[in-house]
């Protein structure tokens, strides 16, 4: 069929469009490599940073982001899949319920990182945090102030829409056919819900959770009120610890050296190990999807 000026017109927009954001993608990605690359070394991934924020390595940094992670994980993956799998199979259709949790993840989705950081001091930290210390420790700062902990709680509470939003759909991609299979040969709602319909949608609630965790792990703005500490050089020990992070560490790099030259080494190491990290947690995520969906077709 023979295509009309219009046709002709938007695709060549369109298809500038793609070229344009494939250049500045491999300019700011070849600056990056060409910058980032010289740095990377055994002693700069497991170095502590220069006191005087431009030189060092990124050791402290690496371990808070990867605590930071680990506890972020932990703690949304369980209740943001409970909860998609009740929007999905067990909440009642038209329930005004389901309604108003859907609008919630749906507003909640929709919130600056910095107001997450904010409700996290606010909550976790002044409400929380300083309950527990009025209760059990006579008022002293021991739970109430920013520590590794909070800012992996805040974290979860950011990257929860995503899981709960990913596991509701995969859920709902199940057929139906498998559930009426399923309750016709006798299991219950319990054994057709996490024998069959889970382990079908368990591709694509995975790749949610692992992209969710790739957002997590590069945010800034929520554990800057939180729990990141600029400079750190010792290793948390305990969750109720300050903690260094690949991003944050990044911006003090940036904004608050002594000798923005002299950082510029340290800077662009610290960013492609960030960038790498998660690229890789994408990668990954693709790679499980493909295994998973090309094991059960």
């Amino acid at each position: 069929m023979k295509r009309a000026l219009g046709d002709w017109l938007l695709l060549g927009l369109t298809g500038a469009a793609v070229l344009v954001v494939l250049a500045l993608m491999a300019v700011l990605f070849g600056l990056i490599l060409v910058e980032g690359v010289p740095q990377l070394s055994g002693e700069f991934l497991t170095a502590a940073p220069s006191a005087d924020m431009t030189g060092g390595g990124v050791g402290p940094a690496l371990f808070g982001t990867a605590m930071m992670t680990l506890l972020m994980t932990v703690a949304v993956v369980p209740v943001g899949v409970a909860t998609g799998i009740w929007l999905a199979e067990y909440a009642p259709k038209g329930s005004r319920l389901a309604r108003w949790v859907r609008a919630a993840v749906a507003n909640l989705a929709g919130v600056p990182s910095i107001v997450f950081g904010l409700f996290g001091l606010g909550f976790f930290i002044l409400f929380v945090g300083r309950g527990v210390d009025r209760l059990f420790h006579g008022g002293e700062p021991v739970w109430g102030q920013p520590s590794l902990l909070w800012a992996s709680l805040t974290l979860a509470v950011l990257t929860l829409p995503v899981v709960i939003v990913t596991t509701e759909e995969s859920l709902r991609a199940v057929p139906d056919e498998l559930r009426e299979a399923a309750l016709g040969l006798g299991a219950t709602r319990f054994q057709t819900t996490f024998r069959v319909v889970v382990p079908n949608a368990a591709r694509g609630v995975l790749t949610g959770v692992i992209l969710a965790i790739g957002r997590g792990a590069g945010e800034v703005a929520p554990i800057i009120f939180t729990g990141a500490a600029n400079f750190l050089p010792e290793l948390p020990t305990d969750p109720r610890e300050m903690f260094m992070h690949l991003g944050y560490h990044v911006y003090a790099l940036s904004t608050q050296s002594p000798n923005v030259d002299a950082a510029r080494p340290a800077l662009f190491g610290t960013v492609l190990v960030l960038m790498t990290l998660s690229f890789g947690l994408s990668a990954v995520a693709m790679v499980l999807r493909h295994r998973m969906g090309g094991a059960r077709s």
